[in-house]
């Protein structure tokens, strides 16, 4: 069977014959070339429950299973004729007879009948599973349940206040001295992922070198060498004679000689005196010849000459005093931890909780603990035979671990099933590696694909390599813009050779770049009654939210994209729709609030935010405002919240009458009762009645279905609401699985309102969707807009610093040694890296058309999103002449009613909408596709 060299790829890559490394471009097809291994094993008689597909997420799990059990079935029902194409068009060249077509029909019973069935799941979901097979080996319940953030995070906490408590509580004070963030969860919560660090004490020598600190070296013995006594007071003596400047480093200076000072506060105070400050040309350096002022220093010209040495070496010592207080503050955070981590870990084990990283750690030393690893491996070896692992770009180093375990028997060609074939297959794409927040890691990818090839090597198998560069998704206007756009050190951390081909090489495609909106300096007066924080109506964020909900306005009346005849390779024009677009954010700021706001006004149909915060949807507020005056009915506010809440409908006069007119010092409660409300005063004389004898879950479900709750909220709210109110039920149901349930307990459970749920947007119907970037991986749109590009600084959030085999906890900014600087350096580097691959993932999200803007500040170089893109787009060189070397930084200055710039000719109908820089590219386009077409490339 001839095919075209895209789909001849995918062939070869999926013959389950031979183990592949696979290395796919975005849109290359990288699940289905997964599910049609998987299908062709099945076809080559291996057992289904002998096959392991490991993935990132729940839904690239389920979306892999579904699209495996739709193709199954199909064949199961397919005419012969049929059936016969689509196993040729899978891969299969041999002469099909008819028993191998009855074959085929039959493996959709097989996968879903066979005991153990198909295992397509996260690699956690398979942790999971190995660790309830084997409780002992691992040291765990054979009754274990995953933990929730919430209850790991009051764990955490109950754990602290067990230590403050306890004969430990010097390590806790210890540590809070040293404390300078604002939220101890999160320090808590890092020190316990990274808790394999602190099982043993620091190595002091190890962190002195880290830190390039001489052996023995001590702050004492830095301001002994330093201060001394006489010098200073005759320093002092000088500059009071001297100018302002002068006087005010005397009185600076006369705290050492008053003040019972700390070494690192009186060496501090030197080295504000002597040193240049951290803005100065050349900061941190003595101030010789410029310290004290020229008439001082001339008519003290003997004790200049003692004192300038001394601040020279203020200058030589400060990195060491600096490295001191981050050493100080590791030692203490290694006190904590050793302390913490242990009582944290038995906690758990008591409750029979893991959480996720438990699943993955515990697992690993199950399988490489000496004593049991080897009745393991042998165990699972007598199971798995093939082991496919997709989105590899995302699996973490100590997953990998595990994977290398479960492969070990592959590459030495011994095991428990000897006279079977036994493959690996690996698919991922190192430039949309996203997740290093947890753990991916791209260099591992690079790690294992060395590994693996050379323990096949050892061993004569065969290990292919191969690549994925076609894709099926995007226009080749979209991938020459990307292309363009990553090189150089842009393309670090990429793949060697980053070349994008468009499988539909006729496909329209167009690239925009909108005007910068710039920054909004000041605001204008608003009225006292308005929040502080409110935007206004001139804020950029607000003028960018306009500019896109008026822009897919204008788009969807009078723009059309186009859409392929199906299996003809030829398009037709269609008009545009809501379920079309798909805006792409950095982070949910306010411009992604702003923009959500502003589709609604607009009168689109748009799916709302695809993360909720709990304890922010306003359903759940009703319903908390409920369940708070249930537990203490005396709260008069919760139960005026809930009786203007949709679940009761009271008005504004309703409620102000009843409040109003009742007695003094008396309850709403108590004047509800006593008022004519029947149908209110029976629901809540009901949940009353049962408050103190139902669960929180039965509880809240009374209230939305016994007395129509749920379908009040979404009268009122929206179908949006149902995530939130299904979310407030899970974690009610949660709370209840670690705690004794009561109302009282539960409201203090879900007093935080950080809880986020996520909603599933790749089935949102005839809606605009607005996401994060990392949210929408996997995702694609016929037209995707990135109004998120402005200039964002890289920020080190996390408090504990990677430092080889140990960890260093930072200090504030102000107070880093070098050697620290270097380290905050390294995870810079390693983000700005990670965002430049969050960029490549935003821009192959889009098929025929994406857009890119940005409001506030874009700064020069590679600042901002908007920057890249912009020199990627010149670098194409498809301009129209007209544009000549327009500068892209100077766009901003047109007017939002000025034409739109682009390298179309010939449009067949003008343009209004906002002032544009457009690239488009396409071949061999018919001229009705004009305005998505290029006339200089078409022929």
């Amino acid at each position: 069977m001839i095919r075209d060299e895209a789909t001849q790829r995918q062939v070869d890559a999926a013959n389950p014959g031979t183990s592949t490394w696979l290395s796919a471009n975005a849109g290359s097809g990288k699940t289905r070339v997964l599910t049609d291994r998987v299908a062709r094993l099945l076809l080559d008689k291996v057992s289904p429950q002998n096959i392991l597909c490991l993935t990132y997420t729940k839904a690239a799990a389920a979306e892999m299973q579904n699209r495996l059990f739709q193709r199954l079935g199909e064949w199961a029902m397919m005419p012969e004729d049929d059936l016969r194409r689509a196993l040729q068009t899978l891969g299969i060249d041999r002469s099909i007879d008819a028993a191998q077509l009855a074959q085929a029909r039959t493996l959709f019973a097989r996968a879903i009948e066979t005991p153990g069935g198909l295992k397509i799941q996260t690699i956690h979901s398979f942790c999971a599973g190995v660790l309830r097979r084997f409780p002992l080996e691992a040291q765990v319940s054979p009754q274990f349940r995953e933990m929730e953030d919430r209850a790991a995070e009051i764990l955490r906490a109950e754990v602290v206040d067990e230590m403050v408590l306890g004969p430990k509580a010097e390590v806790v004070h210890q540590l809070l001295t040293l404390f300078t963030g604002d939220d101890l969860a999160k320090f808590t919560a890092e020190i316990a992922g990274k808790g394999d660090h602190f099982a043993q004490k620091p190595d002091i020598a190890a962190l002195c070198d880290t830190l390039d600190i001489p052996q023995g070296l001590t702050v004492d013995k830095i301001y002994a060498d330093l201060f001394d006594k006489d010098l200073i007071a005759d320093f002092i003596t000088a500059c009071e004679k001297g100018s302002s400047t002068d006087v005010k480093n005397a009185n600076s200076l006369r705290a050492l000689l008053t003040e019972t000072l700390s070494p690192h506060d009186a060496l501090a105070i030197m080295e504000n005196v002597f040193l240049t400050g951290e803005g100065a040309k050349e900061p941190f350096t003595a101030k010789i010849g410029t310290l004290p002022t020229k008439k001082t220093r001339e008519a003290n010209a003997e004790l200049m000459e003692h004192i300038e040495p001394v601040m020279e070496q203020v200058q030589d010592m400060r990195p060491y005093r600096l490295g001191l207080i981050a050493l100080d503050r590791t030692v203490a955070l290694y006190d904590f931890a050793r302390v913490f981590v242990p009582a944290y870990e038995a906690r758990k084990l008591a409750m029979g909780m893991l959480d996720f990283d438990d699943l993955i750690r515990k697992a690993k030393a199950l399988l490489t603990e000496r004593d049991v690893a080897q009745w393991v491996l042998f165990r699972l070896d007598g199971g798995i035979d093939h082991i496919l692992v997709d989105e590899a770009q995302d699996t973490s180093p100590t997953q990998w671990a595990v994977i290398e375990q479960l492969t070990q028997e592959f590459a030495t060609g011994e095991g428990a099933r000897m006279d079977r074939e036994r493959t690996v297959f690996v698919v991922g794409d190192k430039k949309q590696s996203i997740y290093s927040f947890q753990g991916a890691d791209p260099a591992a990818f690079d790690e294992m694909k060395a590994h693996f090839k050379s323990t096949h090597a050892a061993i004569s198998k065969p290990f292919s390599e191969t690549s994925l560069e076609y894709s099926f998704r995007s226009s080749q206007a979209i991938l020459t813009v990307v292309d363009k756009t990553f090189t150089g050190d842009r393309a670090d951390g990429m793949d060697d050779n980053l070349n994008h081909r468009a499988f539909k090489e006729n496909m329209p495609g167009r690239v925009d770049l909108w005007p910068v909106i710039e920054k909004s300096d000041s605001a204008p007066d608003r009225e006292w009654f308005k929040p502080v924080d409110e935007p206004s109506s001139t804020d950029h964020t607000v003028l960018m939210a306009q500019r896109v909900a008026d822009k897919i306005r204008y788009m969807i009346a009078h723009e059309t994209i186009p859409e392929e005849i199906k299996n003809t390779g030829e398009f037709i024009r269609r008009k545009i729709t809501e379920g079309d677009f798909l805006i792409l954010v950095q982070r949910r700021s306010e411009l992604f609030a702003e923009i959500i706001r502003a589709c609604k006004s607009a009168g689109l149909q748009i799916a709302g935010a695809d993360r909720l915060r709990v304890g922010a949807e306003l359903a759940v507020k009703d319903l908390a405002a409920v369940l708070r005056f249930l537990a203490l009915p005396e709260d008069d506010l919760s139960l005026a919240a809930a009786l203007r809440s949709p679940l009761f409908g009271w008005s504004e006069q309703e409620l102000f009458t009843l409040a109003h007119h009742r007695p003094d010092k008396s309850y709403l409660w108590e004047t509800l009762r006593n008022a004519d409300h029947p149908k209110t005063l029976a629901i809540l004389n009901d949940l009353r009645g049962k408050s103190d004898f139902l669960r929180p879950y039965d509880l809240i479900e009374r209230i939305l279905t016994r007395h129509d709750g749920r379908r009040k909220l979404l009268a009122r709210l929206g179908p949006e609401a149902e995530d939130g109110i299904d979310a407030l039920l899970s974690q009610a149901l949660a709370y209840e699985s670690t705690a004794v349930p009561n109302l009282t307990g539960f409201l203090s459970w879900m007093e935080t309102d950080d809880l986020e749920v996520k909603r599933q947007m790749d089935s949102q119907g005839d809606q605009i969707r607005v996401m994060t970037v990392h949210g929408a991986k996997g995702l694609e749109a016929p037209i995707v807009i990135l109004p998120d590009t402005a200039k964002r600084d890289v920020q080190v959030k996390q408090e504990i610093l990677p430092a080889d085999d140990h960890v260093i906890w930072k200090p504030p900014a102000k107070s880093s040694a070098p050697a620290v600087v270097a380290l905050r350096d390294a995870v810079i580097a390693k983000q700005k890296r990670e965002r430049l691959r969050l960029l490549y993932v935003a821009m192959t999200r889009a098929e025929k058309w994406l857009i890119v803007g940005a409001a506030g500040e874009v700064g020069e170089g590679d600042a901002s999103w908007y920057n890249i893109v912009a020199e990627g787009m010149r670098a194409c060189g498809d301009y129209d002449a007209k544009l000549g070397d327009l500068d892209l930084r100077r766009v901003s200055e047109l007017s939002w009613d000025a034409p739109a710039l682009r390298t179309i000719e010939h449009a067949e109908k003008a343009d209004v909408s906002p002032p544009n820089l457009a690239m488009c590219q396409s071949r061999h386009q018919p001229r009705r596709f004009h305005p998505l077409n290029c006339p200089a490339t078409r022929s």
